[in-house]
């Protein structure tokens, strides 16, 4: 699935910067035509001024009137030796009203694009006139376009890029809901059959012992299936007091937890109500406390810190384990991301939907040194 879903992306990529590279090289080749017209334009145009000056024929004149009025599409600038301006052709005349600055500054930037054309005006006195001219409108917005093509190209491949990353989430998470709900299913035959061999049981005295026990796994069988069953639908969020939800599941897994193992829990309040579906929040503490027992591999402390803030409420999850590196902070929450041999590497993902799909907090790494632990933080909102 990734090596697809990178495959896919570097065709698209490869097919946009050649679509780019095209048309910035075919554009830059009909810029430089259209500038080379424009330059032959404006030399026959300085020509038609000299057979004006010079008023040899009638036929010459006509022509070179022609030519002079034709030309509307090329800004020019005409100044003596000393660089006064002495008339201007195809600027815009309102500019020219308004800012007295403005034909200086359009003769500067026509210094710096073509060099100028030198006509004589006079031959015994050696006088001459310059002109200077910049690029039309069309040879322009012709330049401009292959920045506006990318601009153009690039939004294309950000929305399809995120349509095809919605589209992936959605089906990813129908899948992931699908199996949830179908779990809970299956989990349902077999509860109701150990629930009827339980009250059997229950009829000889002498399997007490025995139907404690069956009857704390079955319990807990329940609320697996529980939880399944909330993946998928919004769950109702109760006001319970949250420190003492998190002491139970902590003793839950300090029984199930080597002896070398220190689970404490820390708060400053006794009680502490808060908004959150208990089933759901005692899975995600669950995920939390045995993802910290696999990194410590049999020895070693966790700490979990309930910290009551004035709209919010952290819960911080540390252990003494072999950490995390942090270009791994995100990707330990992505589905399917596993450091163990054996798992779906679903528990860190499904933790963060429930926190923040469903109780609208957050649950993040918030610090982590390899060999030395990580902490893990839950973020609920008041």
């Amino acid at each position: 699935m990734f090596k697809q879903y990178i495959g896919w992306k570097f065709v698209l990529a490869s097919i946009a910067v050649l679509i780019i590279g095209t048309t910035i090289w075919f554009v830059s080749n009909l810029s430089r035509n259209i500038q080379e017209e424009e330059r032959k334009k404006v030399a026959t145009w300085v020509e038609a001024n000299r057979e004006l000056l010079r008023a040899s024929s009638e036929a010459n004149l006509n022509l070179a009137v022609d030519i002079v009025t034709n030309n509307t599409t090329i800004p020019l600038i005409l100044t003596d030796e000393t660089g006064k301006i002495l008339d201007s052709r195809n600027l815009d005349s309102m500019r020219i009203m308004q800012d007295p600055h403005f034909l200086n500054n359009e003769l500067q930037a026509f210094k710096k694009q073509h060099p100028p054309f030198i006509m004589e005006v006079d031959s015994k006195q050696k006088l001459y006139n310059y002109i200077y001219y910049g690029d039309s409108l069309i040879l322009r917005q012709i330049r401009y376009y292959p920045y506006i093509q990318l601009i153009v190209v690039t939004l294309f491949i950000a929305i399809v890029l995120f349509a095809l990353s919605s589209t992936n989430r959605a089906t990813q998470n129908q899948v992931w809901v699908g199996l949830a709900k179908e779990t809970a299913h299956q989990l349902g035959t077999p509860l109701s059959s150990m629930e009827a061999w339980l009250e059997i049981l229950r009829d000889n005295e002498a399997n007490a012992t025995i139907v404690t026990e069956l009857s704390k796994d079955v319990d807990r069988l329940k609320l697996i299936t529980d939880r399944f069953s909330k993946i998928g639908s919004v769950p109702k969020l109760e006001e319970k007091d949250i420190v003492a939800q998190i002491e139970n599941m902590t003793n839950y897994i300090r029984k199930r937890a080597p002896q070398k193992v220190i689970l404490t829990v820390h708060s400053a309040e006794e009680e502490l109500p808060a908004m959150f579906s208990p089933p759901l929040f005692d899975w995600v503490v669950e995920n939390l406390l045995k993802n910290a027992l696999d990194a410590m591999e049999g020895k070693g402390k966790i700490d979990i810190t309930i910290e009551n803030h004035p709209t919010f409420i952290t819960i911080d999850v540390a252990d003494t384990g072999k950490g995390i590196p942090k270009l791994s902070f995100e990707k330990v929450f992505k589905p399917g991301f596993s450091t163990k041999k054996r798992g779906w590497g679903l528990g860190l993902s499904l933790a963060k939907r429930i926190i923040e799909e469903y109780h609208r907090g957050r649950l993040y790494v918030k610090s982590s040194e390899i060999n030395k632990g990580t902490t893990f933080r839950i973020l609920l909102r008041k």
